[in-house]
């Protein structure tokens, strides 16, 4: 059996150990062959592929990033759509693919395989944000970074006496920002998830100075203001028709500033997150899920994508990835509120 593997959306810590691990696997148990497509869908709608060998998955489980190149490409727009895959997957001897990537990618991959291709998906996404896992690869390294780099903004702070604003990633959930804050000792937690006014923010601001702390807020990307009815948002549409997120820190930086009289600084940490070697819980993670995608194919489980369920790795269907999002319970937030201030 020959199995095209692709890596879509944005990069993430762990897509090559997820790589390694279906290649490994595949070839040493199965007898397998392997082929990559380049820059994700784009490849699979132009039949762009390179070999994959044992030898090209040696040592790449450490390395950030992703062998195979990444896009956003939308396989229905363009030249693409199911008969021309079809067509190239036939034409390269293709019997299956296995798709990385978040809800644009696995949603993609339900309507691909609702028009007969054969795919299975592994779940990817820094924000940890798909329901039916409980924690995806990226998500643990991009806690780490976070959290450091946040760390290294409180030193600034507090050798200046200013409010700092640390804005993570987090489309629609603030699973980050959670984490990094908790992590980090935040003074107030902005997410997707809860609307909280100005007048509480700076309240929590207020409290921190005078107790003679440097202020300390992080806020997710996703994060809407209360009185605002969507995320900030000044860089258009990505080609899945989705706001380019971005700049909600800087937005409240100079209103919070009018607000305390404190000075107030905005950092955008940004692709940073993504970047870089995955930690070893990702590393891990993520070559357990690509091993299990290998399963899910001899299994022919077309239509599922691997997932996390406590500590085991098990199958669910496109459905229930895309389903719902995986939001923080008003309980976690509470419980990290009560640092606030």
């Amino acid at each position: 059996m020959k199995i095209g593997i692709l890596t879509s959306g944005g990069d993430c810590p762990g897509l090559n150990a997820v790589i390694r691990g279906a290649v490994l696997k595949g070839i040493k148990v199965h007898g397998q062959e392997f082929v990559g497509f380049r820059d994700g869908w784009r490849g699979v709608v132009e039949g762009d592929v390179m070999e994959l060998p044992r030898q090209s998955v040696r040592g790449i489980s450490k390395q950030g990033g992703t062998i195979l190149g990444t896009s956003r490409t939308n396989p229905f727009e363009g030249s693409g759509g199911p008969e021309v895959i079809k067509d190239n997957l036939k034409r390269l001897g293709i019997d299956a693919i296995i798709a990385i990537g978040g809800e644009g990618t696995l949603a993609a991959a339900k309507r691909l395989t609702d028009a007969g291709l054969k795919i299975v998906g592994v779940p990817k996404t820094v924000d940890n944000d798909l329901d039916a896992t409980d924690y995806t690869f990226g998500f643990d390294t991009a806690v780490q970074i976070a959290t450091e780099a946040i760390d290294r903004l409180r030193t600034t702070g507090e050798s200046h006496h200013r409010t700092m604003i640390a804005e993570v990633m987090g489309r629609h959930v603030g699973w980050i920002a959670l984490h990094a804050g908790m992590a980090s000792g935040a003074h107030a937690i902005l997410i997707p998830e809860q609307k909280v006014s100005m007048d509480q923010v700076t309240e929590w601001v207020n409290e921190a100075h005078d107790r003679g702390r440097a202020p300390l807020v992080v806020v997710a990307e996703g994060f809407v203001p209360e009185g605002q009815e969507t995320p900030h948002s000044e860089r258009g549409l990505d080609t899945f028709g989705r706001p380019r997120l971005g700049g909600i820190a800087e937005q409240l930086a100079p209103e919070l500033e009018a607000r305390t009289g404190i000075e107030t600084r905005a950092t955008v940490l940004g692709h940073i997150q993504r970047g870089g070697v995955p930690s070893a819980f990702d590393r891990v993670l993520a070559t357990r899920l690509g091993m299990a995608a290998i399963d899910s194919v001899v299994d022919k489980r077309w239509g599922t994508m691997v997932s996390l369920n406590g500590t085991d790795i098990v199958h669910v269907g496109f459905d229930a990835a895309l389903g719902n999002l995986k939001v923080v319970p008003q309980s976690r937030y509470d419980e990290a509120a009560i640092l606030f201030g």
